[in-house]
């Protein structure tokens, strides 16, 4: 899954408060693990250059209301599809999002 952020990285990066960091998480803007027991941290590829990839958001919501938890959820993203090709995460950092929520709204099928 490459580098993992912790989420005062993570709000530095964005440029906002750890409190705002943490509300990005609450409402499944991002989404990430506590990893050895410290502060949740969040794969780096989830994030732009200033904000978060445009199209995770709604994916992340997609995939919500088709029944997977956070972790379903970053092994889906982070799992190669030879159909698009490389991973869901890849295609939405390219640009290709819309074709990656549709793909997840057929999840709950």
């Amino acid at each position: 899954m490459g580098e993992w952020l912790p989420l005062s990285e993570v709000a530095k990066r964005l440029g906002v408060s750890a409190g705002r960091a943490k509300q990005l998480l609450k409402d499944r803007k991002l989404i990430g693990v506590r990893r050895d027991g410290g502060e949740p941290q969040v794969p780096a590829a989830f994030l732009g250059k200033d904000d978060v990839l445009k199209g995770l958001p709604g994916t992340l919501t997609v995939l919500a209301d088709a029944g997977y938890d956070d972790v379903e959820s970053l092994r889906w993203l982070f799992t190669p599809d030879p159909s698009l090709p490389g991973a869901p995460v890849e295609a939405i950092a390219a640009g290709r999002h819309t074709e990656v929520k549709r793909r997840a709204q057929a999840l709950a099928f």
